[in-house]
């Protein structure tokens, strides 16, 4: 009775091991306590003692990965990520406006320059159109307070003529006062007032791709030296150039561009202070003879009758004559500042 007994509980304890698929741990108890009675049942392999120190060394959530073979070890470990080297950029060629808006001269091949500049351009409109028709390359110095600026920019740049602002500045007191025209740059201003008189000059020509300004009379301001170092430095943050129409032989322009690194050029002749046929035609008889002398000249008019009478007659003979016309521009000297470098950002 004890007999079948036992056997009944051996055979239930071994049903319970199949359906449970109980592990070695299990397995190896169960074979001690029923080896002498059975050998029907062969307890598992025991687990190597290095291995078992191994593992029970490694956290919970790391035992269940896979065990990497030591010959694979370093292949299977992550590869660092690393950022990509930073490379520097290149700085940037930035050209300044009277760079960027500047017309292009035909080759002088040796030939004497000379450069026409009509100031006073859009007061009088039926003369301003005129003045747009002459052959060119002109350059047109557009009044700051005309009505058409836009118009005549876009006019001008059609038919291949250059564009400065024509800017008025104090003149000297006489006994016959004249007036330059509103918001002039006067000596006797605060320095704010006289900023935002300089700005409102120059933000009239925004977009219209103008390469500087010349003064309009300014003969008292052109020589204060205190005046025209802010305008200087009001040009160069603008990248523009300045025509000294030197009304005075007093004009310290010169000195104050080159001290804030203003591109500089200077008139060598008036056209039409008298207003004559003779006397205009007289005067560009001496753009010719100063041209011939020093390689170059700047020429300055306005668009009265009769100056533009006479340039209609005179501009479609220089070449044949020896000369070539050019964009004041191309009057700059070598010397002026042409490229601004700028980091790249």
């Amino acid at each position: 009775m004890r007999r079948r007994v036992l056997r009944v509980w051996i055979g239930v304890g071994l049903a319970g091991l199949a359906a449970l698929g109980a592990g070695a741990g299990f397995g190896a108890g169960l074979g001690v306590g029923v080896g002498a009675m059975s050998r029907a049942v062969e307890p598992p392999p025991a687990v190597p003692a290095p291995v078992v120190e191994q593992h029970a060394a490694i956290a919970p959530a790391a035992a269940l990965a896979p065990v990497v073979p030591p010959v694979l070890a370093d292949v299977a470990r992550p590869v660092p990520v690393t950022a990509p080297m930073a490379v520097p950029q290149a700085a940037v060629e930035v050209r300044p406006a009277w760079q960027r808006n500047a017309v292009s001269p035909v080759p002088a091949n040796g030939r004497p320059r000379i450069a026409v500049v009509i100031d006073d351009v859009g007061v009088h409109v039926p003369n301003a159109q005129r003045t747009v028709d002459l052959p060119g390359p002109l350059t047109l110095s557009l009044m700051t307070y005309a009505t058409n600026l836009p118009k005549l920019a876009e006019a001008a740049h059609a038919h291949g003529h250059e564009l400065m602002l024509h800017v008025p500045m104090e003149p000297e007191d006489g006994a016959d006062p004249v007036d330059p025209g509103p918001n002039v740059l006067d000596t006797g201003l605060p320095a704010a007032e006289l900023h935002r008189r300089m700005q409102w000059a120059l933000d009239r020509a925004d977009g219209l791709g103008i390469v500087g300004i010349n003064n309009h009379m300014g003969s008292k301001f052109t020589a204060d030296r205190g005046a025209m170092t802010s305008l200087m430095q009001e040009l160069s943050a603008r990248g523009l150039l300045f025509l000294d129409s030197l009304t005075t032989g007093h004009s310290v322009g010169r000195v104050t561009a080159r001290a804030a690194n203003v591109p500089f050029v200077a008139r060598d002749v008036f056209l039409d202070n008298e207003e004559t046929p003779e006397a205009v035609r007289q005067q560009l008889k001496a753009v010719e003879a100063a041209a011939k002398r020093d390689g170059t000249a700047v020429a300055i008019g306005h668009p009265k009758a009769v100056t533009l009478d006479a340039l209609r007659a005179w501009l479609p003979t220089l070449a044949a004559r020896g000369f070539v016309l050019v964009p004041l521009t191309d009057l700059v000297p070598d010397e002026a500042p042409a490229v601004v470098a700028k980091a790249a950002r």
